[in-house]
């Protein structure tokens, strides 16, 4: 039985299932990509999972790295790939560690420390490009990237066998074409992500919006986070197809949540928004 109920959503043959509640707990995972944001308290559906995407190190975002890869371990996986801001590298060593020595054996962990501007490989045509956020130190977002390549135009008219030979003599017959398919903000304060071209032109954003009444709005500034007076200006200046709000807070309702969206920005804009938390059900 699993150990959580999450929401599930479909975007253009993509499954997101994920829990998102401010303060409390937030995982996104997409499995057809192989990839889960954030970790939560990790639920046993994101275990096979072989890429964790981690944006920063609070609580409610990492408690369960450790379990996710002892887990790995003993169901016989191989050792689960853990993206973090390279400041946490050591942290997240050490807390593993601690908890080899309190279950009796080592815990096999992939840790790979990344910066804004990097990109790690998830499978042969698919890239995780980590881009800057503003929440904690070092903290960061993702953006997956499928990569292409595309034969030139000049070259399009020429047989089979002909190609083969321009490859032999080391001609460069095609251009590469990256196709950003999914950016995640994580915890963020507002920054104009429109500036980021992969992050603009994403289909799919992944994206939180925190605070939402006009009393709200201090807090969001303490404590880094976005109010929808910002979120609303920034998805109306984004090119992205659906945009999915997560880390949603329950000191609002649900219900009123989305009456305050839809009156904050265009009903075209609105159209493409989808709160995770409301496909949730106890």
């Amino acid at each position: 039985m699993p150990s959580h109920k999450l929401a599930s959503i479909e975007i253009d043959g993509l499954e997101i299932v994920g829990y998102s509640v401010a303060g409390e707990e937030t995982v996104v995972a997409i499995p057809q990509l192989d990839v889960c944001f954030d970790i939560g308290k990790a639920p046993d559906q994101i275990i096979p999972i072989n890429n964790v995407l981690l944006t920063h190190g609070h609580m409610d975002h990492a408690a369960g790295l450790a379990y996710y890869l002892s887990h790995r371990n003993f169901c016989g996986q191989k050792a689960g790939t853990v993206l973090t801001p390279s400041n946490l590298v050591g942290p997240i060593r050490q807390i593993i560690n601690a908890w080899g020595q309190l279950d009796g054996s080592m815990v096999p962990a992939n840790i790979v420390g990344v910066k804004p501007g990097d990109e790690h490989q998830i499978k042969p045509n698919l890239f995780a490009k980590a881009f800057p956020t503003k929440h904690t130190r070092g903290c960061v977002g993702y953006c997956i990237i499928e990569r292409r390549k595309k034969l030139k135009t000049e070259f399009t008219k020429l047989t089979g066998a002909q190609i083969v030979e321009l490859k032999r003599q080391g001609v460069e017959i095609d251009y590469r074409i990256d196709l950003p398919l999914v950016s995640y903000l994580g915890d963020t304060e507002y920054v104009d992500f429109s500036q980021l071209d992969y992050v603009n032109k994403s289909k799919i954003l992944i994206a939180e919006c925190t605070f939402y009444e006009t009393e709200h709005t201090e807090r969001a500034q303490a404590g880094k986070h976005m109010h929808i007076n910002e979120f609303a200006g920034l998805v109306e200046s984004m090119e992205n197809d659906h945009v999915v709000i997560t880390h949603t807070t329950q000191r609002t309702p649900m219900g009123e949540i989305r009456k305050i969206l839809k009156k904050s920005m265009p009903a075209e804009v609105y159209a493409k928004m989808i709160l995770l938390m409301d496909t949730w059900r106890q």
